[in-house]
Formats: structure tokens, C-alpha cells, sequence
């Protein structure tokens, strides 16, 4: 669900060269870089964020499809120079969402669901799940971005308590 105009990287966390050979092949826009080993989802995350020459990374699992509009989305609010650590579209059921808002901040988002649907500005909230967040790295000092200490859960969560715990903004996007 990514265009080819798109630098993407892949992390995989093995040293299996065919699987890098046929991706590369495939996608001329990509680059695969294999750890080695398992290293969890966290420290994987970080091999590619590191990797990554851009001031913004986008993170998606593989196995998340994008809305065709998302990315377009994304760099609009890019463009208003938004001060974030984090932004992540958000699924358009209010019933199954990704992000975490406190008890105060919900009733707000709920309150204006429909606006904030429709009118896509962006909105503060606690967490964000990890399978398609964008982060900007220049918030993140010493590329201190997911705590390697977590292999697999929580990580998400670790992440965006840092960043609440320093003042850092995590909003979320109608795309």
C-alpha cells in the first residue's frame, strides 16, 4: 500500500539474504537490512529508525495496509509545522481505536468524534499503537527511541510514556 516513490526500509529480524535479495529485486525503492537474529520488535524498530537519513520515520507492520490518502495526510500536516513526537492516523471506528486518551480527553474526542472525523485536525492523545506511528526524530535525543529492554509488548506504550514524561506531543489524524 506504499507508492514506489516512497523510500521504504525493511527490518528483518533473521539473516535470511534470499528474502533481502527477492525484496530488493522486487521494490527498487526499498532496502532490507537483516539483524542477524530476533531482536524483538523494539530494538528492530530502532535498526531501521537509526538507518533512516530523514528527520521524520514512519513505522508500519507488515501486515498494515494503508489507506490510499495516508501518507498525503501525514505530509499535509508535516507541512504546518506541527510540534509533535509522535503522529499516527488513527482507524476511522471509534470503537476500535489505536490510540489511548485519558478519561477528560475522551469525552472530548467523543463529544466531537464526527468533527474530528470529517475535519481530520489533528488531536492530542496519551498513546498511540505501534504498527503505524510517525515519529519525529529530532525529539528523540541521543536516538533514545523504543527501550530494547522490551522484546515484544509494551514497547509501544514505553515509548509514548517517555514522551508524555517529557512534554512531547503524540497526536493522532483522521486518514
Amino acid at each position: 500500500s506504499i507508492g514506489q516513490n516512497v523510500p521504504i526500509i525493511v527490518v528483518e529480524n533473521s539473516n535470511n539474504q534470499k528474502f533481502k535479495h527477492d525484496l530488493e529485486s522486487k521494490y527498487k525503492n526499498l532496502k532490507c537490512i537483516l539483524s542477524g537474529s530476533n531482536l524483538g520488535m523494539g530494538a528492530g524498530n530502532n535498526v531501521g529508525i537509526k538507518a533512516a537519513t530523514t528527520d521524520y520515520v514512519f513505522i508500519l507492520n507488515p501486515d498494515t495496509t494503508l489507506e490510499p490518502n495516508t501518507l498525503d495526510e501525514l505530509y499535509l500536516v508535516l507541512e504546518k509545522k506541527l510540534d509533535f513526537s509522535i503522529l499516527s492516523p488513527i482507524c476511522s471506528d471509534k470503537n476500535f481505536p489505536n490510540y489511548g486518551i485519558s478519561k477528560k480527553k475522551r469525552n472530548i474526542y467523543l463529544e466531537n468524534f464526527e468533527q474530528v472525523k470529517e475535519n481530520s485536525p489533528p488531536f492530542v492523545v496519551d498513546y498511540v499503537d505501534g504498527f503505524s506511528m510517525l515519529l519525529n526524530k529530532g525529539k528523540f535525543k541521543n536516538d533514545n527511541y523504543f527501550d530494547e529492554n522490551f522484546f515484544m509488548y509494551l514497547e509501544n506504550n514505553d515509548l509514548c510514556k517517555r514522551v508524555n514524561n517529557k512534554g512531547g506531543n503524540i497526536f493522532i489524524i483522521q486518514s
